[in-house]
């Protein structure tokens, strides 16, 4: 008898990544995946290919404990609850009590690198977030994801646009890595049935400052970038003048603040140790979203 292996955030962008890659890359049988999300509909093309569909809301506590039964291995992606202070531990906290009473063995959670020494807004909710796994007793894998060559896409085509990039990371560099290489990597160590507990750090090979990462943009788009050097409080103004969302803006300024400190200058090889492969590069994930990187219009702030 397989184990049961179940993912939350199923229908999100890396819970999606996660599936298809226990499915088509490491031969997962579909009938013993679970998926759980709070609007199971959208997971219709899943049940299609045999996996199993739960409904799991994070604030339904007894719901949790429901969804989880006859698990033996459950993935909790950290949840998008970011607008109100302290919503996204309590969730976490919620889902590690309701595994522990429906008997699952072995918990994994998205977590951040070094969350105990981080200037990052959400950093504390990922600490709490495993501190409560190791409190709960049972075996886990903790899955530190860098942050992600994805991030970009948001804000480097309007950068690219107006030739300026405004960033106050300063001199401080970053290993990132995309969110298909993660999920790649968290497919492994959810397939490799492990008892052990481990923590894991996923980062690209190489670790790089704004200048490095600018010129690798210009070059992807073929349009030229300069880097503008602000302080947190102008990046803040500028972000918020924008349009965002104050939480989102202070975000934003807290990880810019995170790699000026270098505490975001990691680089590991866990990613080889769980997948045996090499992370994809910046230059190559720029190169292969060019048309992402160059669409008119992207106006997505800064």
């Amino acid at each position: 008898m397989s184990e049961t292996i179940l993912v939350t955030g199923a229908a999100g962008q890396l819970g999606q990544r996660v599936i298809h890659h226990l499915i088509e890359t490491y031969k997962v049988a579909p009938g013993t995946i679970v998926t759980a999300t709070r609007s199971p509909e959208k997971l219709a093309e899943l049940a299609n290919k045999g996996v199993v569909t739960r409904k799991a809301d994070f604030d339904d506590a007894a719901g949790l404990e429901k969804a989880f039964a006859g698990v033996d291995r459950l993935l909790i992606i950290s949840t998008d609850a970011l607008d109100t202070p302290g919503k996204r531990l309590a969730q976490h906290k919620a889902a590690v009590a309701a595994a522990a009473k429906a008997g699952v063995k072995h918990i994994a959670y998205t977590s951040m690198p070094s969350p105990d020494d981080s200037l990052v807004t959400f950093a504390p909710d990922h600490l709490g977030s495993e501190n409560a796994i190791k409190a709960s007793g049972l075996a886990y894998t903790i899955i530190r994801d860098a942050w992600y060559h994805d991030n970009y896409l948001h804000s480097m085509p309007h950068n690219l646009q107006g030739g300026k990039w405004y960033s106050a990371t300063g001199d401080g560099k970053v290993s990132t890595i995309s969110r298909d290489d993660c999920a790649l990597a968290i497919a492994a160590a959810l397939a490799s049935g492990t008892s052990d507990s481990a923590t894991y750090t996923l980062t690209g090979a190489a670790s790089l400052n704004n200048r490095q990462i600018a010129a690798i943009a210009a070059e992807a788009a073929g349009k030229p970038l300069e880097v503008v050097d602000v302080n947190d409080e102008q990046l803040g103004q500028g972000m918020r003048g924008a349009g965002l969302p104050g939480f989102v803006a202070d975000m934003l300024v807290s990880a810019d603040a995170n790699i000026r400190a270098g505490k975001f200058d990691i680089v590991t090889e866990d990613f080889t140790k769980l997948t045996g492969k090499q992370p994809q590069s910046l230059k190559d994930f720029f190169v292969a979203h060019k048309a992402a990187l160059t669409a008119a219009g992207n106006a997505g702030g800064h």
